[in-house]
């Protein structure tokens, strides 16, 4: 069975919402990284990175976001979380999942400590070439993949949500608006939701 090791108010979420989506049984541990847990020897060697989140399944241990994404997505193919190997749609979702760290991310930083550098040398371009190229996707919708949704909305999902609700350094626009909203009112998302505020309420 996946065991997903997690903590409240992380990107962790990410991957709750994913296991929510499978409809798969799976148990969760929660990482205190308030007390340092993350830096425990036995977590270390689930994820040497010392990070949430992290999955093991039987003798496999992954951690990355967008990796554990794309190995629960195949190890799990009838949860139909991603196109299957060969479909042309699996170009795009690829691209969508790991467009998460290599530019979402690094853009948001830029953003928030208002880093100055020429578009040729950032790997994601700029912070205003991430949202646009963004917000050009969305518009097509419903998901990134058209009408299927997908693990590579979860990443990025996930992402804008934060931009706009938590950092406060996005501004949505209508695409981006209905597109979160379109996501977070999936019963996966508000399960992963529940199960989050529990964990919180009990301390």
């Amino acid at each position: 069975m996946m065991k997903l090791y997690w903590a409240p108010q992380s990107r962790a979420i990410r991957i709750l919402w994913l296991l929510e989506e499978t409809g798969v049984a799976y148990e969760r541990e929660i990482v205190d990284i308030r007390a340092g847990g993350q830096d425990t020897p036995a977590f270390r060697r689930i994820n040497p990175m010392g990070k949430v989140p992290a999955l093991t399944d039987g003798d496999a241990a992954i951690s990355e976001s967008a990796a554990i994404c794309a190995y629960v997505a195949e190890r799990l193919p009838e949860a139909r979380l991603a196109p299957p190997v060969g479909d042309p749609r699996r170009a795009d979702y690829l691209r969508w999942l790991f467009f998460s760290a290599g530019c979402v991310e690094p853009s948001f930083l830029q953003k928030m400590r208002g880093i100055e550098l020429p578009k040729m040398s950032a790997g994601w371009g700029s912070f205003d070439l991430v949202m646009e190229v963004l917000d050009g996707a969305l518009a097509k919708g419903p998901f990134l993949l058209g009408e299927e949704f997908s693990a590579a909305d979860v990443m990025i999902a996930m992402d804008l949500l934060f931009g706009i609700t938590l950092l406060k350094i996005i501004t949505p626009t209508p695409a981006m608006t209905a597109y979160v909203e379109r996501c977070t009112r999936r019963p996966a998302f508000q399960r992963a939701q529940a199960i989050e505020a529990e964990a919180l309420a009990a301390g």
